[in-house]
């Protein structure tokens, strides 16, 4: 079972394309990038599970149903009765997502105490973006629950950098990024993301990492396993919504590795590193096709794909 530590939420989406001060209707969806990773992988038949905290409110249960829906494991996210559910508004311009998220929420309020540690005798996998490290105490927990995993399972990371969070705290942002990537058997991280981080002379390329994958958007990706490395060309739509095509590449990603039994030995050749990363950038492209983060398709949908079959047959 792959398991994500982080956060889950809602997103109200704007559904006129106009400043948000200007919008009157908003669409109600569950998100968050861990859940929408834990989400993505049980639609493409992996066992998922996620570690998270939500609110003692209507918004929390909602969460919690939908997830169990999905057929995600649900048994290690807690209630918060000092917190509520998370919230973050949503505007699509031109189907390119900006948000505000909200401070104060049940997620960065996630204890140590709240981590049942026998997570790690299920586990085959844990993943992690950088929303958690932001606050107290769940930068502290998250930190903790990946120096409790590391060496006992391979450990994935989003770097998913959300400035808003860090407004004033830029260095701890960067210091905190640092430590994740140290920690991290696997990385994903956007092409401007990684431009990013160069300016402040951090180069992924430098940390210890078994893959390495870079999401381009429209150019498609580049995945690098030690001295391999090869670029992945597009699969080719028009996005309706593009908010969570990271983490359904993400899904995509860790599911291709646990179908292929990859999880107990991260050694790839040239070829399954190709068929990683086609499958990779289809299950991202088709999931701009449709609103809201939780967007990954369906196996049955996938039935036409080659790159999906290479995979899931």
């Amino acid at each position: 079972m792959i398991f994500a530590i982080g956060e889950v939420l809602i997103d109200f989406i704007a559904k006129e394309e106009l400043p948000l001060k200007d919008v009157k209707t908003f669409e109600k969806h569950a998100g968050g990038a861990p859940a929408n990773v834990v989400v993505g992988l049980s639609r493409l038949k992996t066992p998922s599970a996620l570690i998270s905290k939500v609110g003692v409110d209507s918004f929390g249960e909602f969460l919690v149903e939908q997830l169990k829906r999905e057929g995600v494991n649900t048994e290690y996210i807690k209630f918060d009765r000092e917190k509520h559910t998370g919230v973050v508004f949503v505007q699509l311009i031109g189907a390119k997502p900006e948000f505000i998220l909200y401070d104060g929420v049940a997620y960065f309020n996630l204890k140590i105490d709240d981590i049942d540690f026998s997570f790690l005798e299920r586990a085959s996998l844990l993943h992690f973006g950088s929303v958690l490290f932001a606050r107290e105490p769940s930068r502290s927990t998250v930190f903790k629950v990946l120096k409790k995993a590391k060496g006992k399972i391979p450990i994935s990371y989003d770097v998913n950098i959300r400035l808003d969070l860090w407004k004033g705290r830029e260095e701890e942002m960067l210091r905190d990024i640092q430590e994740g990537l140290g920690l991290a058997d696997i990385i994903k991280i956007g092409d401007g993301e990684l431009e990013f981080l160069k300016e402040y002379g951090i180069d992924i390329e430098n940390f210890d990492f078994e893959l390495l994958a870079i999401t381009k958007g429209e150019k498609g990706s580049e995945i690098i396993h030690r001295d391999i490395k090869i670029e992945v060309p597009a699969h080719k739509v028009k996005p309706v919504d593009t908010t969570g095509a990271g983490d359904a590449f993400m899904a995509a990603l860790l599911s291709a590795l646990w179908h292929m039994d990859k999880l107990t030995n991260l050694e790839f050749t040239r070829e399954e590193l190709l068929k990683i990363g086609k499958f990779a950038n289809l299950i991202a492209a088709l999931s701009t096709l449709k609103r809201g983060a939780w967007s990954v398709p369906r196996i049955e949908e996938l039935k036409k794909y080659e790159e999906a079959k290479s995979i899931l047959s």
